[in-house]
């Protein structure tokens, strides 16, 4: 075992110990005197020392010192009494570590480093031992602790679990410890006074592998877009790896994609996973593809047994699983022997006498009048018991399945037939042997196929479980119109148009009801292109409501996720497909290293089962193929194919031609009617001869290329295309996420200015503020923020609410306000929010980053024009506290020093001399740029809040005096401006009388400064909007028009307006605080609600 590393001063002393192996930094000793047949007296001597000399009178025999050259101290670092172990050690030193330490130049930092490792493994093999939930709640809490410290991540990213490892810079490694939660691996690394540390969310995970490396054999791999790392070193790293693909493929699920990939129930809530619950998820995983099981079965228990097997005479040791409704059994070896027995068609579950032939029997006895006997159970009465109770509480109907009679066809595959049902038993629960194999890869009988089917596919159980079901569908569908009705209509004479049974009404009308139903009872998925020849096929074979069982199996168990929006499962499983073609099929992979022609060709394989690209009675022995063994025969199929023509594919030119070579292949590939050999066929003439060899070329039998492909690659296991899937629908999960950037991108681009740099920097920074609500949100989410939803426009997918706008904005904007940036920040979102729908999209995001940093100043300010008018300001909307006592009083407005006249006189003067220069300004704005819309005028409250925020904007700059004095004037000249219009509407009005509205509403426009076409339309405007807030004969307002003026007149808020933005370097820092300052934030609302 593993020792806290201890200081040894002589490595030799006494001459005790001898050296068994050595290189430069290990030595693996054993005490003198063990194992030595011959030196009994040495051994006496050695054992007499030990008993002396330790105080626990007991010394192991091995150990394995740590040394430094040069150095005459050493560390003992493992010891243990068996050999065996200890060359498990030496080897995992040697593998692992050896050839790393040559890279450091300080030998002193070899001792610190193999002293590090060595005490993450200890820590790791004690974690090991225990259970995979916190049974140490006091450990878990520590690490946990230092998990939030050195990350700074809120409480309720919970962690998974963590790993002593290696992660290598170029290639120097770094000890330290890798954590895993649910939306990251974070890793944290110190040694040698240098602190390391990087956290990685999994939904930036574009790939996860298991390479090997000139140093090291065995790495884990983690490719984000940026960059990769590598990590290596780990006690056992098909454990991390597992759980790194698990929790990347879980997030990716979770928060990618909306509904259409389907994610157990247990695992949508983040607070239930734990390492106990990733690794029982991942064995129930396995156990629902191998035997094809609903998604919604749990399993119960586990037990390692032998079933007497009548077919081999003996007992076949196995694993036995149970699930909510099944009895499932699997040989060690996968494939060898299977069974499947529905609870539903269970009679009775007993324990017979163990004895020392059969320990502890249990008989299961089925309604078909058989028996099958499971020994060598553990834990037999817990197992027994709890199968009883839930077969007590289970709700089954008795439904015995019938088999139709044979006819006189294929009367040599169904006397096969026959005797297998006599040897291995009929019905759901029959035995799966490699027998059954072979006799589905010769075709099944046209008489037994549909039953057959059902049985491969346990769609029987669900016919027998759910009567009605199907005619309820069919009667509520009907009269109901949606999308996938239309998209069945167009779809249902394209089906099998060369058929008989579908060139009438009853067959097509068949169809029609199969597809409605279904999309009927899965709105998820609805309807999509192939489901119509799948369907099709089935009903030649099947009862109408037994092909809809059969469709359900297959769209919903057997072909997961492939019939949805995105075809994720078909992408997946070609993703897949490529990884196998360049293990299995290594030269045609290396003379066609593009491998995505071939791909795009297979992925009609996939999603028709080969019934798009074979001939028809082909392809139904295929389909045979496939219900019996599931998708793992496609990929047989699909290698095979590729295999017969790879020396063809090699020698193309282009991928067109390759193209050509396989659909020539797929269209001649026949059916053989007659199972005997065909006779030969005497000679007549050469050129006979010649037509004769074209022809035995050019026609390859079905269920020859079937066997071929179970020889070739009948080794693949279900539990590897689980683990190739898992890691596969990484990446393209990620690839359409690459996508939808583009297209977002794409569109946008044109309505803005910003760089395409800045742009896909704002936009990774919008969808990271999406994810971080997700991450840690307290559960108020809104339903639409839950999922971003991949049907809708590419810019709408992901949005934000007001809170997660507001943290952007502190991040983004140029000019924040100080205490009062919250309530500015609260306008803008209501101003953008133009819906009311309270959610902002990335186009609209955009669009207002674009006129702070790109728009002209003119822009600027209607922008902010628009933030203190409604609907961004509000009637109710109250003050923030600091800015309670208002920095502008319209009672006491701000001093100017002016000669000594009356007021009016002098403002009416000073107005007068303004009044040719604002028009001649007015005139250029408006020939430079057609205004889109008159804005309403704004009134005296809604100036003063305008004027808190430039105040608020200038704190801090440094001309902030120069811009205090140059506000404080245009402040000043807009109220007079503001007076004076206010006082000659109130002159009007009092003279023209109450009734003449003309007066009443043309006051200000007869001013001469007010005389603007541009005021015109906004006064109109303005005059409607603001009727329920105050009368218009008595408010004062000003326009945008003569505050924009207003503000020309002064240099510094021009410069200060038109001085140049760098928006690279706020995403920089944007980048850096966004996690943190969000993480914060989200951790003070927790704590204060």
């Amino acid at each position: 075992m593993w020792l806290n590393p201890e200081e040894v001063l002589l490595k030799n002393a006494l001459k005790l110990w001898v050296t068994e192996k050595s290189n430069d930094f290990f030595i693996l000793q054993r005490r003198r005197g063990h194992g030595d047949s011959g030196g009994k007296f040495t051994g006496l001597l050695v054992g007499a020392l030990d008993t002396v000399l330790d105080s626990n009178a007991r010394v192991t025999p091995f150990r394995i010192l740590l040394q430094v050259p040069g150095s005459q101290v050493s560390w003992t670092i493992a010891c243990g009494a068996a050999v065996e172990d200890m060359n498990r050690h030496w080897d995992w030193l040697v593998q692992n570590l050896l050839h790393s330490l040559s890279v450091f130049e300080n030998k002193e930092d070899v001792a610190s480093f193999v002293k590090g490792k060595v005490k993450g493994l200890i820590a790791e093999e004690v974690r090991g031992k225990q259970a995979a939930q916190e049974e140490d709640p006091e450990k878990f809490r520590e690490v946990l602790l230092k998990f939030e410290l050195r990350f700074g991540l809120p409480s309720s990213e919970k962690l998974v679990t963590t790993y002593s490892c290696c992660c290598w810079k170029g290639r120097v490694p770094r000890h330290g410890w890798l954590y895993l939660s649910i939306n990251h691996m974070a890793f944290y690394s110190f040694l040698l006074g240098k602190e390391v540390k990087f956290v990685i969310p999994w939904v930036e995970l574009t790939r996860l592998e298991q390479v090997s490396t000139g140093l090291m054999t065995d790495m884990v791999r983690v490719t984000t877009r940026r960059r990769q790392r590598d990590f290596s070193m780990f006690l056992s790293l098909d454990e991390a790896f597992g759980v790194m693909g698990q929790l990347a493929d879980i997030a990716l699920r979770r928060l990618l994609d909306s509904g259409g990939l389907e994610l157990d129930q247990v695992l949508q809530q983040s607070s239930n996973i734990t390492k106990r619950v990733l690794e029982e998820q991942a064995l129930r995983a396995y156990v629902l593809a191998l035997f094809r099981l609903p998604r919604a079965e749990c399993l119960q228990e586990v037990a390692l047994c032998s079933v007497w097997t009548p077919h081999a005479r003996c007992h076949t040791a196995g694993t036995l699983y149970t699930t909510d409704s099944y009895l499932c059994f699997a040989s060690r070896e996968e494939g060898h022997c299977s069974l499947l027995i529905p609870l539903s068609e269970v009679i009775s579950i007993e324990k017979a006498e163990s004895t020392s032939l059969l320990p502890n029997p249990v008989i299961v006895s089925v309604r078909s009048k058989k028996a099958f006997q499971l020994i060598e159970l553990q834990d037999r009465d817990s197992l027994v018991d709890s199968l009883m109770s839930r077969l007590r509480a289970l709700q089954w109907k008795h439904s015995m399945f019938h088999s139709k009679k044979s006819l006189t066809m294929e009367q040599v595959k169904e006397r096969l037939w026959d005797d297998h049902f006599s040897a291995y038993g009929r019905g759901v629960h029959m035995f799966r042997t490699e027998k059954i194999q072979k006799l589905v890869a010769m075709g099944i009988p046209e008489s037994l196929r549909g039953e057959l089917w059902m049985t491969f596919s346990d769609s029987s159980s669900e016919l027998a479980s759910h009567p009605d079901y199907y005619s309820g569908l069919v009667t509520e569908s009907i009269g109901h119109s949606s999308l996938a009705t239309e998209e069945i209509e167009r779809d249902l004479h394209r089906s099998l148009p060369d058929h008989p049974a579908f060139q009438n009404v009853t067959g097509i009308a068949a169809l029609r009801r199969v597809l409605t139903a279904y999309a009927h009872r899965n709105p998820k998925i609805g309807y999509c292109q192939s489901m119509n020849i799948l369907a099709s096929v089935l009903l030649l074979y099947t009862k109408e409501e037994e092909a809809f069982w059969l469709l359900v199996a297959v769209c919903e168990r057997m072909l997961p996720d492939y019939f949805n929006r995105r075809v994720i499962g078909a992408q997946v499983d070609q993703s897949v497909f490529e990884e196998l073609i360049q293990e299995r099929l290594p030269e045609l992979a290396e003379h066609i290293p593009d491998l995505s022609p071939l791909s795009s060709l297979s992925l009609s394989w996939f999603l028709t089962l080969f019934l798009s690209v074979l001939p028809f009675r082909s392809a139904v022995c295929v389909v045979d193929c496939f219900f019996f063994h599931g998708i793992k025969a496609i990929f047989q199929l699909g290698l095979a194919v590729l295999d017969a023509n790879a020396a063809a594919l090699c020698a193309s030119a282009d991928d067109g031609q390759a193209l050509m070579i396989l659909t020539g292949f797929l269209d001649h590939v026949k059916y053989d009617e007659n199972p005997s050999p065909p006779a030969p066929h005497p000679p007549s003439s050469p050129r006979g001869e010649e037509e004769c060899s074209t022809t035995v070329e050019l026609h390859t039998l079905i269920t020859d290329l079937i066997i071929d492909s179970y020889e070739k690659f009948g080794d693949l296991t279900v539990r590897q295309l689980e683990r190739l899937r898992c890691r596969h629908r990484i990446q393209v999960l990620q690839a359409h996420e690459d996508i939808t950037k583009e297209n977002a991108l794409r569109v946008v681009t044109p309505d803005v200015s910003l760089s395409p740099e800045n742009l896909a920097d704002v936009y990774d920074l919008f969808k990271t503020e999406h994810f971080i609500n997700l991450y840690w949100g307290d559960g108020s989410t809104t339903v639409a923020l839950q999922h971003h939803d991949p049907g809708q426009p590419y810019v709408e997918q992901y949005r934000v609410d007001r809170a997660q706008f507001k943290s952007l904005y502190v991040l983004l904007v140029p000019w924040l306000c100080g205490l009062h940036t919250d309530t500015v920040a609260h306008r803008t979102f209501t101003l953008l929010d133009q819906d009311k729908d309270l959610l902002i999209t990335f186009r609209k995001f955009a669009g207002w980053l674009d006129t702070l940093y790109c728009e002209e100043l003119n822009e600027k300010i209607r922008l902010l024009y628009r933030l203190h008018i409604p609907p961004a300001l509000t009637e109710s909307e109250d003050d923030s506290p600091p800015l309670k006592s208002p920095l502008l009083s319209t009672t006491r407005p701000l001093h100017i020093e002016m000669p000594n006249a009356p007021v009016c006189v002098h403002v009416e003067e000073e107005i007068r001399d303004y009044q040719e220069q604002l028009k001649q300004m007015l005139k250029d704005l408006a020939q430079e740029k057609n205004v889109e819309k008159p804005l309403p005028l704004m009134n005296q409250r809604e100036f003063i809040q305008f004027c808190k925020t430039l105040y608020s904007m200038f704190h801090g700059n440094p001309d902030e005096n120069e811009l205090f004095q140059a506000i404080a004037t245009v402040t000043s000249l807009v109220l007079q401006i503001g007076e004076v219009g206010h006082r000659s509407r109130s002159e009007v009005s009092s003279e023209g009388g109450a009734g003449d509205e003309d007066h009443r509403e043309g006051g200000q426009e007869d001013h001469p400064v007010f005389s603007t076409k541009e005021g015109d339309g906004e006064r109109q405007e303005g005059t409607r909007k603001s009727s329920e807030r105050s009368e218009s004969s008595s408010e004062w307002t000003v326009s945008y028009a003569q505050i924009l003026a207003s503000l020309l007149t002064e240099q510094q808020l021009v410069n200060f307006f038109e001085k140049p933005l760098d928006l690279s370097a706020k995403v920089a820092v944007a980048k850096v605080k966004q996690y943190h300052e969000r993480a914060g934030l989200l951790m003070l609302q927790q704590g204060t609600s």
